[in-house]
């Protein structure tokens, strides 16, 4: 029996979870939904990641205004996917900072990755028509920066390319505390349709180096000790090695993409079949991978056009 396309079948309200994982380090979760960062400081708060549309970033907006009237000053778009960053214009922020690559992202395919993501993902796109437009940095940079909120330095790290080329990670040196964007998911697939997938477990590794006290993934539960964060790290590594093995391996053997996908399923459905959008992430995991492995450096543009194709192909 066909699937149901990636996520339309989802429409079921997720639970909210508000937890401080250190003095004034906040995670929005909702069971495996994309996940929301925030940092207050002296003066101003920061937010990592914004959700999919203004209304769905309302919902952080209650939280923050639960703990802290101080205004939003700072969004730091951890990567660019629609789900992540459509909301921010619901912060009034008067700064958006993403990595250079990040930026050079948007330019390539921000509106075609719009219109991708709006289709996986109705249930994320409550009232789609309050986004003003693609989301744009007013900042950006290469490797690193350090922004104040008041005293509070929080260091914006771009540690290698993983789940897109552009991935930052937040890194607030004063409680040893990481919000990691998408580099780590936890008891959630990762979605590597724009991943580099060689590269993603030496920037794990320079992420393990940091010791994280606790950490926001992407997904998932927040992380508040070292021992989950390890675990986490362990996991999100397990994940891209059975993908990348079982994909390149297919392809050693001149399998086609079907063959592989078939190949992969049955080394990754037993260990992660039960995680958070694994059957929505899965073929787009795959064909990256194929591509990948075949000597495509640049991960493909998706657009709506060629994630139905792929899915029928794969999924039908």
């Amino acid at each position: 029996m066909a699937k149901a396309f990636a996520s339309v079948g989802d429409m079921e309200e997720k639970n909210v979870s508000f937890t401080e994982i250190g003095r004034d380090l906040y995670a929005f979760t909702a069971e495996g939904d994309p996940n929301t960062g925030v940092i207050i400081g002296d003066d101003s708060v920061m937010v990592i990641d914004t959700q999919a549309t203004p209304a769905m970033a309302d919902k952080v907006i209650e939280k923050i205004r639960s703990v802290t009237d101080k205004p939003v000053k700072y969004v730091v778009l951890s990567h660019y996917h629609a789900v992540r960053v459509l909301g921010a214009s619901a912060y009034h922020a008067s700064e958006t900072i993403a990595s250079d690559l990040t930026r050079s992202l948007i330019v390539e395919r921000g509106q075609e990755d719009w219109d991708s993501e709006f289709g996986r993902f109705p249930r994320l796109f409550q009232n789609a028509e309050s986004i003003p437009g693609l989301t744009w940095p007013t900042a950006t940079f290469a490797t690193s920066m350090s922004v104040f909120l008041g005293t509070r330095e929080v260091r914006l790290i771009h540690l290698g390319r993983g789940h897109t080329m552009g991935d930052i990670v937040a890194w607030v040196p004063d409680s040893d505390v990481m919000f990691s964007g998408d580099l780590v998911e936890y008891h959630s697939a990762c979605y590597c349709g724009d991943a580099h997938l060689q590269d993603w477990p030496k920037t794990l590794e320079r992420l393990a180096q940091m010791n994280p006290k606790a950490l926001v993934p992407g997904r998932g539960d927040a992380l508040t000790s070292s021992d989950q964060v390890h675990e986490a790290v362990a996991l999100t590594r397990d994940f891209l090695a059975a993908l990348y093995g079982s994909v390149s391996s297919a392809v050693a053997k001149k399998m086609t993409l079907k063959e592989a996908f078939e190949a992969c399923r049955a080394e990754m459905d037993p260990r992660f079949g039960s995680y958070a959008i694994y059957e929505h992430c899965l073929p787009f995991n795959v064909a990256r991978a194929y591509d990948e492995a075949s000597g495509i450096a640049h991960p493909r543009i998706w657009t709506a056009e060629r994630d139905q194709e792929m899915w029928a192909e794969l999924q039908g």
